[in-house]
């Protein structure tokens, strides 16, 4: 005996859609499709929180020299930048991956209090800079005690 059911296209199609999707990702995989483009839009992950006596700044440069790096301040804003280099052409290797990421960057972040200029610290350790912006006297909170 044969049973009569209704044909649901968009549920075919979407069958369809998801097959094609996992054939294209077994095929190029899940990074980019592009490696070379990529390379231009390389940006370090940073984080940025604040204590009660600073604005704190790290920021992931892996496999960088301070020297690479520089940093500076003008007015509100936090500039970060460098290049990471590849350090040697490999001739003959054919990959079958790479997503260690190359080239200039630049990021500026708006420091969110007033900070001392003079007293900022900038440290390099393991792969992560980490740069303390001490607040200004008048901007960190006073306790005030209730009597």
């Amino acid at each position: 005996m044969f049973e009569i059911t209704p044909w649901k296209p968009m549920k075919e199609l979407s069958r369809f859609r998801q097959e094609m999707d996992k054939l294209w990702e077994d095929f190029f995989g899940r990074g980019e499709l592009f490696p070379a483009e990529a390379e231009t839009t390389w940006v370090p992950a940073i984080d940025l929180k604040e204590t009660k006596d600073a604005v704190v700044v790290e920021a992931e440069l892996p496999g960088m020299e301070p020297k690479d790096i520089d940093v500076s301040v003008s007015g509100d804003m936090l500039i970060i930048k460098g290049e990471k280099k590849r350090e040697k052409e490999e001739k003959g290797e054919n990959y079958y991956r790479m997503e260690t990421r190359y080239g200039a960057f630049s990021r500026a972040l708006r420091i969110p209090v007033p900070v001392d200029q003079e007293k900022i610290e900038a440290k390099y350790d393991k792969g992560v800079l980490k740069i303390t912006l001490p607040k200004k006297e008048e901007t960190k909170a006073k306790q005030i005690e209730i009597k």
